[in-house]
């Protein structure tokens, strides 16, 4: 689906590019603004599910880096620039798009805007953080991994949740999946997490792992219990919320309970006994 239009084309290289490269920055960024509204405008009602602000964003911040790369134009200059002054979540997105387009080459630039919109106390750029950064972490794992266990020992509980975040293996990390040894020893850090929003990451970490790794999973929650640490105890328990639909009752028996419960769903011992093996 191309939400590019000629006439879009044609905006963003008077309104964004040409005024940023006449140092017209405010101005390039407020129009940033304008034309993601455009481009979403430009996807069909039918379609906005499954692509919407965030499409936007990443389609917007790829083709600005293409763009001014092209034209030889000073890259970081200008997205560091304009994200020191931007204060809309979007604008922010776009600007840390060009920025992770561009630590592809030179990663530690960029590092410190990345830090600093994990700890936004907007919701919306710390998100658009997380997915961005994962593509550091494909590029450079390994300078990436010594960056993590530096940031996850944050007393910022909104970094520390962003440590967690860009280490789901969602898309970009299938290949954790592969090699989970990647993202375990910084996840530990988090074993004991006591603030419920990192805490509530780490869970879902380990949920996600659970749909390919289940055996690992079953270990690291029988770890976590075992440690008689209620925060980890709390973080084994959401990571089940996928395995309890396949083994309920070893779920529960890791746990020593009759009852398990995840938001609206229970499971109960008593209706699985007489299947039990």
């Amino acid at each position: 689906m191309n939400i590019l239009t000629p006439e879009v084309e044609t905006r963003i290289q008077s309104d964004i590019i040409n005024l940023a490269l006449q140092g017209e920055y405010d101005l390039a960024r407020g129009n940033i603004i304008q034309v993601i509204d455009e481009l979403y405008a430009n996807i069909p009602d039918n379609k906005r599910i499954s692509y919407g602000i965030v499409h936007v964003v990443k389609t917007l911040s790829e083709y600005l880096y293409t763009h001014l790369v092209e034209i030889d134009a000073p890259v970081y200059l200008i997205a560091s620039h304009m994200f020191k002054k931007s204060d809309d979540f979007k604008g922010k997105g776009v600007l840390l798009g060009i920025l992770s387009c561009y630590g592809l080459g030179d990663y530690k630039k960029v590092l410190p805007y990345f830090e600093s919109a994990a700890a936004s106390s907007d919701w919306e750029v710390r998100e658009l953080a997380q997915m961005f950064f994962r593509k550091l972490i494909k590029n450079h794992p390994g300078e990436m991994k010594e960056y993590l266990l530096k940031l996850v020992k944050s007393k910022d509980a909104n970094i520390r949740r962003f440590v967690a975040e860009t280490l789901r293996p969602v898309q970009e990390n299938r290949w954790f999946y592969k090699n989970p040894d990647y993202s375990l020893p910084i996840l530990r850090n988090m074993f004991k997490e006591s603030s419920p929003y990192p805490r509530t990451s780490v869970g879902n970490n380990l949920s996600d792992l659970a749909r390919q790794l289940p055996g690992l999973v079953y270990d690291l929650v029988k770890e976590l219990v075992d440690s008689g640490d209620k925060n980890s105890y709390w973080i084994a328990y959401r990571a089940c919320r996928n395995l309890v639909k396949k083994e309920p009752v070893k779920v529960m028996d890791l746990f020593k309970v009759d009852e398990y419960k995840y938001e609206k769903r229970i499971y109960q011992r008593i209706d699985y006994q007489g299947n039990r093996s």
